[in-house]
């Protein structure tokens, strides 16, 4: 009986999730006119405090704002005045992080739609001892897993786990009473969260 609570109670958060992700993709459409130094960008679907920012190859955040209203997001960019390299549009949404790549050359700006990438970021809920984890990896890249305790003001390693292979982490840790630092890894991205129990 408990594993079929436990299994119920998995497949409810995983269908959760997933409706999640799938209610906030939506296709971004950049408008080029070669008449205007502006570059739209138009995004469907965005909720109030979503991120939008534009970034260089070095990862360096050149522009960043806050979505206001949940909508359609419009803004005009003059990303010419931008000096020659590569860079970034990143949606940084709830669950997932969609980046637009984009080269400015001579003052044109080309837009890379082949190299579009959506990431996935963990989800993390404590209940109690227990903490849950998810993260969607539908490219199989490894997810590397770090638990930290708090102890005596500094952060010392208790737990640590690379998973392979999989499209889907869903993981239950017990955590004893205190303070913890969870770090996790994947797609050349971190993320952190904070639980106190």
């Amino acid at each position: 009986m408990k594993n079929i609570f436990k299994n119920t109670k998995k497949g409810i958060l995983m269908l959760a999730l997933l409706a999640t992700i799938s209610g906030f993709a939506s296709e971004a459409k950049i408008l080029v006119n070669k008449d205007s130094k502006k570059t739209a960008l138009v995004l469907n679907d965005v909720k109030k405090g979503n991120q939008i920012s534009i970034k260089d190859s070095n990862g360096l955040i050149l522009y960043k704002e806050m979505v206001e209203t949940t909508g359609v997001y419009k803004k005009g960019f003059d990303l010419n005045a931008l000096p020659d390299g590569n860079y970034v549009f990143e949606v940084e949404k709830d669950l997932e992080i969609n980046t637009i790549p984009f080269t400015v050359n001579a003052k044109e700006v080309l837009f890379d739609k082949g190299n579009e990438e959506t990431f996935y970021k963990p989800y993390t809920r404590q209940e109690g001892d227990l903490v849950y984890l998810t993260k969607l990896s539908p490219n199989n890249k490894p997810i590397n897993v770090s638990i930290y305790a708090n102890r005596n003001d500094d952060f010392e390693l208790v737990h640590s786990e690379k998973i392979e292979n999989t499209k889907v982490l869903e993981r239950i840790y017990k955590i004893e009473t205190g303070n913890y630092k969870i770090v996790i890894n994947s797609d050349s991205k971190e993320y952190t969260t904070f639980v106190n129990n």
